[in-house]
């Protein structure tokens, strides 16, 4: 009578990071700019993935008569590893596609005059407020509110 192999949780806890890393990347971390714009935080937890994926093949080859996972430790890793592939490359080349925007103010340049209504629907210009003010504190606001 055989005895019942343990199963290998290191190799799934490895593809369920990947998973968190990815997709909490989407969720969460795309709304701040220290993660945004390089994206250090799923980084590090793909090297997480890497640790964890390692260990469980590791356990499942090297134990195989106490850990199962031989085959599903080598198909969780290579899902794992083309979900990190895939990240890689669409944070980190396919985004550097995305255009420059030239004719954008940059710090310290004055803006171009617009006109805007108020809260109570009237006209203001930035001209205007220039005339009466020292300067104009302008915020933009990406997204929706």
């Amino acid at each position: 009578m055989g005895t019942k192999r343990n199963w290998n949780a290191w190799v799934w806890a490895g593809f369920g990071v990947t998973l968190f890393s990815a997709f909490s990347y989407v969720l969460f971390f795309i709304r701040f700019p220290v993660t945004r714009d390089v994206p250090w935080v799923s980084l590090l937890l793909f090297i997480a993935t890497g640790w964890l994926l390692a260990i469980g093949l590791k356990r499942a080859y090297g134990q195989p008569e106490q850990y199962r996972g031989k085959v599903s430790g080598v198909i969780l890793s290579l899902l794992s590893l083309s979900l990190i592939g895939l990240f890689c490359y669409g944070t980190l080349v396919l985004t550097k596609g995305i255009p420059a925007s030239p004719d954008a103010p940059r710090a310290g340049q004055h803006a171009p005059d617009f006109t805007l209504t108020d809260a109570g629907g009237k006209p203001v210009s930035l001209s205007e407020l220039l005339k009466t003010h020292k300067a104009a504190l302008l915020i933009f606001y990406r997204g929706y509110w």
